[in-house]
């Protein structure tokens, strides 16, 4: 089965092609569908390649998703799968309000289940960063949401009058020598507290042996040196998206 697969972020939005076991023709287009439509029919173009058997959706942002259904239709000339906390999938949605869940974290901890087991801690570094927990018995309960780095960062820079924008890459200094550095210093090394407290503290909720996976446009450089024993998963929500679809088809 052969699936076209979109998470559209605040940021960006990715665009893959799902296949049963991998995802790949993989783009990535900063802005979405609202501010670059021909780039992502492009994407979509790209990841089709001739026919699929269908489109599935996993959007945290509303306004996009009518666009989306659109643009699908014309070049594909099929429906989309919107995912939400409704559809049957790899968990279950043990959660007060499942209606407020994120697409993207349901894809997460699908994705997460099919390929690492459970129980497990995804961790996924968007413009949020956001921890997503699934229990033994495959139950999603929940987790935790933390800024982003590249909210943190942007807003030091926004409201400061002499603090830079800071490029979220390369080594870390030892000790920061410039403003830059010094900031670099503080996003790498300070986010890797705030990762390394959060999953002591869900790990304290439930006994077990999570596995640790982690998602995201700056997992890999957040979690560098950390000594945490994350697997690190860049396509992990896409995967996750065209899991739900499988388990959808087949209810």
């Amino acid at each position: 089965m052969k699936i076209i697969t979109i998470d559209v972020g605040n940021t960006s939005t990715g665009i893959g092609l799902y296949d049963g076991k991998r995802v790949t023709r993989v783009t990535h287009v900063k802005g979405g569908i609202m501010q670059q439509p021909e780039a992502c029919a492009q994407a979509v173009r790209e990841a089709a390649r001739g026919m699929v058997n269908g489109a599935v959706l996993g959007s945290v942002v509303p306004k996009a998703n009518p666009l989306w259904k659109r643009l699908l239709k014309t070049e594909l000339g099929c429906n989309v799968l919107v995912v939400h906390a409704g559809l049957p999938m790899e968990v279950t949605v043990d959660y007060p309000a499942p209606e407020t869940i994120g697409a993207d974290r349901l894809a997460d901890a699908c994705g997460g289940v099919r390929r690492y087991g459970a129980p497990l801690i995804v961790a996924d570094f968007g413009t949020a960063l956001t921890f997503d927990v699934v229990t033994e018995d495959l139950r999603y309960i929940g987790g935790a949401i933390t800024p982003g780095l590249p909210l943190m960062t942007d807003y030091l820079h926004e409201r400061t009058a002499l603090l830079p924008r800071v490029q979220l890459a390369g080594p870390c200094p030892p000790f920061g020598r410039s403003t830059e550095q010094a900031m670099r210093v503080g996003a790498q090394v300070g986010y890797r507290g705030i990762v390394r407290e959060i999953v002591t503290h869900l790990q304290r909720q439930i006994p077990g042996d999570f596995k640790l996976v982690a998602t995201g446009g700056h997992a890999g450089w957040a979690l560098k040196g950390s000594g945490m024993p994350f697997i690190i998963d860049p396509a992990l929500c896409l995967f996750g998206l065209g899991c739900i679809f499988e388990t959808v088809s087949k209810n």
